[in-house]
C-alpha cells in the first residue's frame, strides 16, 4: 500500500491537486474566518487571496514540481513569474466572486467555492509551462 502511495504521488498532477486543496483550504477558512470576523467582502477575499499565493509559492516549489533553488536569489525569477500569473488568476478570482456574489445573489462562500475550478486549472498551467522552468530539479535534470 505504501508503495502504491508513493508511486502515485510521483505524478505532478497529483501532488498539484493534493498541494492545491491545501491552498484552497488556506483561502477558504482565511475568508471564512475574516467574513466572521466582519471584515468586508473584497478585502475578505483579496487578503484570502495574498494568503493561499504566498502558501501557494512554497508549496509548489517545493514538493509540486521540486524547483531547487539554490539562493534567494534563485527565487526571484519564478517567484516574480508566480506573483505575476497569480495576479491574473487573483483577478479572475476577485471578478467572479463579485459577480456571482453581489450581481448573481449567490451566498459569499459559494461565490468563493464556484470560483476555484478556474483558478485551479489555470494555475496548474501557468505553474508547470511557464513559472517552475528554472532551477535544479531532482534527478539532475533541468
Amino acid at each position: 500500500m505504501k508503495k502504491w502511495i508513493l508511486k502515485f504521488y510521483e505524478n505532478d498532477v497529483i501532488r498539484y491537486i493534493f498541494w492545491g486543496g491545501c491552498t484552497t483550504l488556506v483561502n477558504l477558512l482565511s475568508f471564512y474566518i475574516m467574513r466572521a470576523m466582519g471584515i468586508p467582502l473584497m478585502s475578505a477575499n483579496i487578503i484570502s487571496i495574498i494568503l493561499a499565493i504566498l502558501f501557494a509559492y512554497v508549496v509548489n516549489s517545493r514538493f509540486v514540481f521540486h524547483d531547487r533553488c539554490e539562493t534567494w536569489r534563485d527565487h526571484i525569477r519564478p517567484f516574480l513569474k508566480f506573483i505575476s500569473a497569480r495576479l491574473v488568476t487573483m483577478v479572475i478570482e476577485a471578478g467572479g466572486v463579485w459577480l456571482l456574489a453581489e450581481i448573481l445573489g449567490f451566498r459569499d462562500m459559494s461565490a468563493k467555492f464556484c470560483t476555484q475550478f478556474i483558478v485551479l486549472a489555470l494555475n496548474y498551467i501557468f505553474s508547470k509551462f511557464i513559472i517552475f522552468t528554472t532551477g535544479k530539479r531532482i534527478g539532475g535534470s533541468k
